[in-house]
């Protein structure tokens, strides 16, 4: 990998995680109210899994486990 894919993948880790920041608090909002709209909750847990999926395999390939 060289370093400009390295750091396109940096800026679009940090973008993923702050999506997925701003999805916990959305949904945290939506499961405040008095009436809360269970349909677009569990849309937004669902796409905040698939974030956690993908800032999981970037990382996975920006920090690659190395057994010595």
């Amino acid at each position: 990998m060289d370093s400009i894919d390295e750091e396109e993948l940096r800026t679009l880790l940090i973008a993923l995680k702050e999506e997925h920041r701003d999805l916990d608090t959305a949904i945290m909002a939506l499961e405040a109210l008095t009436y809360p709209d269970h349909l677009q909750i569990k849309r937004l847990k669902k796409k905040k899994l698939e974030l956690r999926d993908r800032i999981l395999n970037i990382e996975d390939e920006l920090f690659p486990d190395i057994i010595a």
